[in-house]
């Protein structure tokens, strides 16, 4: 053994000492469904800072809460500048210093590992399948979406591994990070306490939900935000993908930010920039925008239809992944307040695992999501900051009821910013919630009466 690999396994064996002796960092919990099919690895991906590592530390607690002794729940982080030397061959000491340590473990009783920044050890994707293999040890993998995208699982872990996605917080979760959080239903809370989740309701749409931002002052949580979204794309889409035309993704990430919840196509972006004079190809605009969206920062939908050919021909709707980076992108002093709402309406389908697209009718009308559940049961959801605005209650309306017409097996809803139900008559079979009552899971069969 080279005086390199000999320091390496030392470094092994103090860090999985470090890992088994460590207490539980405080966290606030998350929200996140687990899925229970046996056998597979949890391979926890998303946007950068949105809190994957104390995800990692939240599923550990819960285990050592569920009876399973301290020593059968380890930690390691291959995010450590001393493991850079590491080889492929390498791993494999992680198993036997480990075993070592507890002899009694191995292939008696099952032990489950968090190897945080997985992908930054080569070989990696082999040794996890080798060790699901040949070990009896449950593991969760985590990395940066850098190299550890989406479809990459899939292909290297070969059937052998379960996403779980992790967002920036929920509105329900940045309540609890708050202290705040309701204990009852929306619609059995009292009034003050009502009037507490309207307040913070409007901080959740200005500041967003990444965990760190927590309680800075505006002008440090956009500095942190913005560093957030220059290192996702240097590392994530630059670096990673070898991006030459650094202008032409650039104009693009700021375009798409800075116009959240609006239509978009790669023909139009093409136009624009080269009336700039700006040379790049429509292929490439659509490698940079599958680039943005590995990286988390951009999610896109497209028109729901069933003909493939429409759903291409039709533009598509951007958001970034969590409201609080509007601000960072607006130039003209608007507050944004319906962009910011739809855009946390969105991102809340994709936590509750949605199929979602948008919908325009044969009438014109356009419908902000149309969402089918893992239960299958389907939405149309229609989002609105400004009802009190003239003729904007009737159009909201209007689309739904058209939109209903073509999916008569959906149920519609209008969700709106003001919490106070609709002094109108719905026509049937619309439903209405105050927007930060579904947020925070209110039943959408409930019904109100102004109190």
């Amino acid at each position: 053994m080279s005086l390199q690999e000999r320091e390496i396994r030392f470094l092994i064996r103090q860090k999985i000492a470090d890992g088994l002796a460590a207490s539980v960092p405080a966290y606030t919990r998350r929200d996140i469904t687990l899925s229970k099919i046996r056998g597979k690895a949890k391979v926890v991906v998303g946007m950068r800072r949105s809190g994957k590592t104390t995800f990692l530390w939240q599923c550990l607690a819960e285990r050592l809460a569920a009876g399973t002794p301290r020593d059968g729940l380890l930690y390691f982080s291959f995010e450590d500048e001393r493991l850079m030397e590491m080889m492929t061959g390498d791993l494999q000491s992680i198993v036997e210093e480990y075993f070592s340590l507890h002899p009694e473990c191995r292939d008696r009783e099952p032990v489950t590992f968090f190897l945080d920044e997985i992908q930054l050890a080569p070989g990696w994707e082999k040794f996890t399948r080798r060790l699901m293999d040949t070990e009896q040890i449950d593991l969760f993998l985590s990395g940066s979406s850098a190299r550890l995208l989406s479809r990459e699982v899939a292909t290297s872990m070969r059937g052998r591994g379960i996403e779980v996605l992790v967002h920036p917080f929920s509105f329900r979760e940045f309540l609890r990070h708050r202290g705040m959080e309701p204990g009852t239903p929306w619609s059995t809370l009292p009034k003050a306490e009502r009037s507490s989740v309207e307040k913070h309701f409007r901080d959740y749409l200005a500041e967003g939900g990444f965990p760190e931002t927590q309680g800075l002052a505006s002008r440090d949580r956009n500095t942190l935000l913005r560093t957030y979204v220059d290192v996702a794309t240097l590392r994530d889409v630059v670096e990673r993908h070898g991006v030459t035309n650094l202008t032409a993704l650039r104009w693009m990430q700021r375009h798409l930010l800075g116009n959240p919840a609006s239509s978009f196509s790669i023909q139009k972006f093409h136009d624009t920039l080269r009336s700039q004079g700006v040379s790049v190809g429509k292929n490439t605009l659509h490698e940079y925008l599958a680039h943005l969206e590995d990286a988390f920062l951009i999610r896109t939908i497209s028109l729901h239809t069933a003909s493939e050919r429409q759903r291409m021909v039709n533009p598509r709707k951007a958001y970034p992944v969590d409201p609080g980076l509007i601000a960072l992108y607006e130039r003209t002093g608007r507050k944004n307040l319906g962009r910011a709402l739809e855009t946390a309406i969105l991102i809340e389908l994709e936590r509750r695992g949605c199929e979602i697209g948008y919908v325009r009718t044969r009438e014109g009308h356009e419908v902000d999501f149309v969402a089918e559940g893992p239960d299958g049961e389907t939405f149309l959801i229609q989002s609105s900051a400004h009802v009190e605005e003239p003729g904007m209650w009737e159009r909201e309306v209007r689309a739904l009821v058209s939109a209903s017409a073509d999916y008569p097996e959906a149920v519609p809803l209008l969700l709106t910013y003001d919490s106070l139900p609709p002094r109108e008559t719905l026509p049937a079979p619309i439903r209405w919630l105050p927007a930060s009552a579904w947020l925070l899971g209110e039943e959408v069969a409930k019904t109100y009466e102004e109190e």
